[in-house]
């Protein structure tokens, strides 16, 4: 058994880089456009959901089919990726500490592929051994599918690695693969448990605390 985890699964949106807001305002642009004002609570439900099942649940409250509803937002939000994005306090730190152990990184998100390859030009595609987007996985987040990929692409146990989350439905998709957690909320509702420790935020983490995290 490994002394530090066989490797770091590292989410992206909110976690890695600041795109979580950008993915609520979207959510709340298109509700607005149709009459609707969402409050923080409305709004926080969508919060770390796939694309796939925001979607549908958002077309019910709009008078758009889902396709609609999926193209509109997918076209908000990938608008607001491309101007920009900027990581994370600690996210950058998080990777060259991995890379300094020799330990691989897989990004595991529940965003499509096309808005994953306009994050790493920020990132850095080089600093990940393997991503797993929501086109890759039959069922998204919180389900396990993701984690579970990603894990097989590394050729390791989930039980040996770190998840690095910052949503409940991130957060429950890592567990149910079988995965310990290092939760940096953006969102409420993260909660300590037997597998899961929570840090208010990247910055300043050291190697040690990931090994206490897992271990």
């Amino acid at each position: 058994m490994p002394t530090f985890p066989a490797a770091l699964l590292c989410d992206m949106d909110g976690t890695l880089v600041d795109t979580e807001q950008h993915w609520l305002d979207s959510v709340a642009e298109l509700l607005a456009a149709h009459g609707e004002s969402p409050d923080d609570e409305t709004l926080l439900h969508y919060a770390g959901l796939p694309f796939g099942t925001a979607a549908p649940q958002l077309a019910a409250h709009l008078p758009l089919t889902v396709e609609e509803t999926a193209r509109r937002l997918d076209a908000a939000f990938a608008l607001r990726i491309a101007a920009g994005v900027t990581a994370q306090p600690g996210a950058l730190g998080l990777l060259e500490l991995a890379t300094a152990h020799g330990t691989p990184v897989a990004l595991v998100t529940a965003s499509g592929r096309s808005v994953v390859d306009l994050v790493l030009r920020t990132l850095g595609a080089e600093r990940f051994a393997c991503t797993v987007t929501a086109d890759d996985t039959a069922r998204s987040k919180p389900h396990p599918d993701p984690y579970l990929a990603a894990t097989e692409a590394l050729g390791v146990e989930p039980s040996d690695c770190l998840a690095v989350e910052d949503t409940p439905t991130g957060v429950a998709s890592a567990l149910a693969a079988g995965c310990r957690v290092l939760g940096v909320p953006t969102v409420p509702g993260l909660r300590e448990g037997p597998r899961t420790r929570i840090r208010a935020s990247l910055r300043g983490v050291r190697w040690e605390e990931l090994r206490a995290a897992w271990a």
